[in-house]
C-alpha cells in the first residue's frame, strides 16, 4: 500500500502543517499586540485566515481540472505558502499591516489551490480505492503531527525569535516541502491524470496567471474589509453550490443522485465545521483568558498553544480511526460516511458539553486548567478525523471523473462558510479592550454561549443519522440507474 510517492506527498504534508498552523497560532497575538487589532477584530481575521483558504478550494478545483492538473497547481501552492511567509516576514518586521494582509492573502490562496489538487493526485499513488481509503487517515496523522509541533511550539519560539523568526521558518519549511515535489516530478507525473501528464499551453498559463491575481487581489480586499469580506464569503460558497447543482441536473440518473449526496455531505460537514472553527476563535480567547499553569504540572504550555492538543489527539486518531472500521468492515460491519459523521456529532457533543460545565463551574480565580483543554480535545479530534478524512475519501468515490477536482472543493467551500459563521458567532463573547475578565462574565456569556452550542450539536447527531438513511436509498437508485438501459431510463 504505501510506497515512495504517497510518503514523499506525506512529508510535504507534514511540512505544511507545521507551517501554516505554525503561522496560524500565532496570528491571534500578533494582530493583538503588534498591529494593534481588538479581539472582535482579531477573531474574524484569524476565523478568515482559516477558512478563506479552503473558499478558493473552488478555484484551485476549477484550474487543476481544467487549466494546470493537480501536480503543477500543488507545487505551485507550496511556492505561494512560501513567498506568502516571506512577506509576513516583512510585514512583521516593519510593524506593516498592508504587507502582512497581503503575505496572508497569499498563503490563503495557495491553500485553495493545494486543498482539491492534493488528495486526488495523493490518491493515485496507491494501487486501488481501498488501500487510499485505508491510508487517507494515516496521512490525516502525519498532517497533524506537523499542526502539533508548530502550535506547541511555535508560540514559545517567538518568545525567541519574535514573530518574524518564526514566520521565516514556516517559509522555509514549506521551501522545503516545494523542492521536495519538484524533485519529485517525474514519479507524480506518472501516476498523475492525463492533464497532469500533458503540456500546458500558453493560453492556460495565461488565464491561469490572470485568474490567480486577480483572487489574490480579492482575498487581500477581504482581509482589509471583513465586513464586505464576510458577504463575499457567502456569495462564493452559495454560487459554487449553485453551479454544482446545475451541473447534476444535467447529469444522467445515476451521477446525478450521486452528486446529489456529496450536497448533502456539505451540508453536514458545514455544519460539523462550524465547530471546528471555534478552536482558531472562541475557545483560543478563552484559553488566553482563563488557562494557566502547566500540564500534569510539569509540561509548559502557552494559552495560545491549547488548540496544540488537537493535532495532538488527531495523530492518535488518524490510524485508531482506520484500525476501527477496518476491522468492523472485516466482520462485515458497515457504516455509511453519514452515520460515521454522526458519530462525529456524538462527540463534538461532548466535547463542548465538557467545555460548557468547565466555564459554568469556574472559581473566582478565573482559572481552568489545560487538563480540561486536553479532555475537550481528545473528542473533538476523534470528530474531526472521522469528518475530515472519510467526507473526502466519500466524494472521490462518488464524484464524476471529469470534475473530480471540483467536487471535492466543495468540501473545502463547507469548510469556509463554516468558518466565517463560527467567527461571526465567536464575536458575541469577544471582550473590550481594557475589559476585566471576571467570574460572572465566564459563566454568563461564555457559559450561554457554549450550552448553545452543546444543545445545537445534539440535534445535529439527529439529522446526521437521517441523512445517513436518505443517502444510502439515493446510493442504491443510483446503482439500479447504472443497469438499466438507456429505453429503461
Amino acid at each position: 500500500m504505501w510506497n515512495r510517492l504517497n510518503k514523499s506527498m506525506m512529508c510535504c504534508q507534514m511540512l505544511f502543517g507545521l507551517s501554516f498552523y505554525g503561522v496560524m497560532v500565532v496570528l491571534t497575538r500578533f494582530f493583538l499586540e503588534d498591529l494593534g487589532y481588538s479581539e472582535a477584530d482579531t477573531m474574524m481575521v484569524v476565523g478568515a485566515f482559516s477558512s478563506i483558504g479552503p473558499l478558493f478550494a473552488i478555484a484551485g478545483g476549477f484550474i487543476a481540472d481544467k487549466f494546470l492538473g493537480a501536480y503543477r497547481s500543488l507545487t505551485i501552492a507550496y511556492l505561494g505558502f512560501a513567498v506568502g511567509y516571506t512577506l509576513l516576514v516583512l510585514g512583521a518586521s516593519a510593524g506593516n499591516v498592508s504587507l502582512s494582509l497581503v503575505g496572508i492573502a497569499l498563503a490563503s490562496y495557495g491553500r485553495g489551490l493545494m486543498s482539491p489538487s492534493y488528495p486526488s493526485l495523493y490518491k493515485r499513488t496507491f494501487a486501488s480505492q481501498e488501500d487510499f481509503e485505508n491510508g487517507y487517515p494515516v496521512n490525516y496523522s502525519v498532517n497533524n503531527i506537523g499542526a502539533f509541533l508548530g502550535q506547541y511550539l511555535f508560540p514559545m519560539l517567538v518568545l525567541v525569535v519574535g514573530f518574524n523568526g518564526s514566520f521565516m521558518l514556516s517559509a522555509a519549511l514549506a521551501a522545503i516541502a516545494f523542492i521536495i515535489l519538484v524533485v519529485s516530478r517525474k514519479q507524480l507525473l506518472t501516476v498523475g491524470a492525463e492533464i497532469d501528464q500533458a503540456p500546458v499551453s500558453t493560453k492556460n498559463w495565461i488565464a491561469f496567471t490572470v485568474l490567480s491575481l486577480g483572487m489574490i487581489g480579492l482575498v487581500f480586499f477581504m482581509f482589509s474589509n471583513m465586513d464586505i469580506g464576510q458577504n463575499i464569503v457567502y456569495a462564493i460558497g452559495v454560487a459554487a453550490i449553485l453551479y454544482f447543482i446545475s451541473l447534476m441536473l444535467k447529469a444522467e440518473r445515476a451521477d446525478a443522485l450521486k452528486m446529489g449526496t456529496i450536497l448533502i455531505m456539505t451540508l453536514l460537514t458545514t455544519a460539523f465545521f462550524v465547530y471546528y472553527g471555534q478552536m482558531m476563535t472562541s475557545m483560543t480567547m478563552v484559553t488566553i483568558n482563563t488557562m494557566r499553569g502547566d500540564l500534569f504540572g510539569f509540561i509548559p504550555i502557552a494559552p495560545e498553544a491549547a488548540m496544540a492538543m488537537n493535532p495532538l489527539w488527531c495523530i492518535v486518531g488518524g490510524p485508531v480511526i482506520s484500525y476501527v472500521f477496518s476491522s468492523l468492515e472485516k466482520r462485515n460491519i458497515y457504516f455509511t460516511t453519514a452515520t460515521k459523521v454522526g458519530f462525529a456529532f456524538i462527540l463534538t457533543a461532548i466535547a463542548f458539553g465538557i467545555l460548557t460545565m468547565a466555564v459554568l463551574n469556574v472559581g473566582e480565580n478565573v482559572i481552568i486548567r489545560p487538563e480540561v483543554f486536553l479532555a475537550i480535545h481528545f473528542f473533538q479530534a476523534f470528530a474531526e478525523v472521522i469528518v475530515g478524512s472519510m467526507v473526502v475519501a466519500f466524494i472521490l468515490s462518488v464524484a464524476p471523473k471529469h470534475i473530480e477536482n471540483f467536487s471535492v472543493s466543495l468540501f473545502s467551500v463547507a469548510i469556509a462558510m463554516s468558518g466565517i459563521v463560527g467567527a461571526v458567532f465567536s464575536t458575541s463573547i469577544a471582550m473590550e479592550k481594557g475589559q476585566v475578565i471576571t467570574q460572572e462574565f465566564v459563566q454568563t456569556v461564555y457559559g450561554g454561549y457554549f450550552s448553545l452550542l452543546t444543545g445545537l450539536a445534539v440535534v445535529m447527531i439527529v439529522v446526521a443519522f437521517m441523512a445517513s438513511f436518505v443517502i444510502r436509498k439515493m446510493l442504491e437508485k443510483s446503482k439500479e440507474a447504472e443497469t438499466m438501459t438507456p429505453a429503461e431510463t
